[in-house]
């Protein structure tokens, strides 16, 4: 007879059977506790609802960065302006609304924070359309500093050299920086002279319109320099204006003159063929008699 103990150990088909089936039991129990019964009941654990989210909406509406006018100003008196400029003094909201009225403008509070704060006589309409002109005008009249850059080679031809170097005159004349830049390659590196010379030779040529901002130093295989323009951005772009409103009064001050030219020479052109017509027929009625 086979001891308890041993006859655990000893191993059969049945068992690997029965604990693949059991493993598949344990497999199917997960499996249903992650699906919904068919009862439509739902487990447990997904009942647990979550915490509304809630919206953060601004009831107030959007801010308003305009002055208030006319009857959006609460307050029950106002220092009030005049359209030309003059003090009226403190005067009540009601008082002021009907001056207003009476002038045909609108009462625009130009110094809330001021106690009591501080309102004007205009014309709200015009004053935004003459505030946005101002503000464009001062958007195109703004200096932007650009920094163009350049690249050369110390052994560069003397064609590319002039060609290089009227870029460099064009940028400085639209009031830019130009960077110039030295580029070496293989044994040249060994030679940096050559790029200072080239940079020294390209300061002196350009020195009525730029002046070396930033000496020629090292950068890596590299050597830079920065020129900067002798006018300001400002100054460069009024010219440029300038000079392309000149030219366009010069073509509209021309146009009528050259057309008035092309008709006399196109008349002239047309006596000289009536002129050949009519000596042409004599001389056919003489061949004929």
């Amino acid at each position: 007879m086979v001891p308890e103990r041993a006859s655990r150990n000893v191993w059969s088909p049945a068992c690997t059977v029965r604990g693949f089936f059991r493993a598949l039991g344990a497999l199917d129990g997960q499996r249903s506790m992650n699906e919904a019964p068919p009862s439509g009941r739902i487990p447990l654990r997904a009942t647990a609802a979550r915490r509304p989210h809630r919206k953060r909406c601004n009831r107030g509406g959007p801010i308003s960065t305009e002055p208030r006018i006319n009857d959006r100003i609460r307050v029950p008196e106002v220092r009030l302006v005049g359209p030309s400029g003059e003090q009226v003094g403190i005067v009540p909201l009601a008082k002021a609304l009907e001056l207003a009225q009476e002038y045909d403008l609108d009462l625009v509070e130009v110094a809330a924070t001021a106690r009591p704060p501080v309102c004007k006589l205009m014309d709200y309409g015009k004053f935004k359309y003459e505030s946005a002109m101002k503000a464009r005008e001062a958007r195109k009249n703004q200096a932007h500093t650009v920094i163009k850059e350049m690249k050369l080679r110390p052994k560069i031809d003397p064609h590319d050299y002039d060609t290089k170097k009227g870029h460099v005159v064009r940028f400085l004349k639209q009031g830019d920086k130009v960077k110039i830049t030295i580029m070496f390659r293989g044994r040249e590196q060994s030679r940096p002279e050559l790029g200072f010379r080239l940079l020294q030779r390209l300061a002196d040529d350009v020195q009525e319109l730029g002046f070396v901002e930033s000496a020629p130093k090292q950068d890596g295989r590299n050597m830079i320099m920065v020129l900067g323009p002798h006018k300001k951005k400002t100054e460069a772009m009024a010219e440029a204006r300038a000079a392309a409103d000149a030219r366009k009064a010069e073509r509209q001050g021309r146009g009528p003159a050259a057309d008035q030219a092309e008709e006399e020479v196109a008349e002239e052109a047309a006596a000289e063929t009536v002129e050949a017509a009519e000596v042409e027929q004599p001389a056919e009625a003489a061949q004929d008699a």
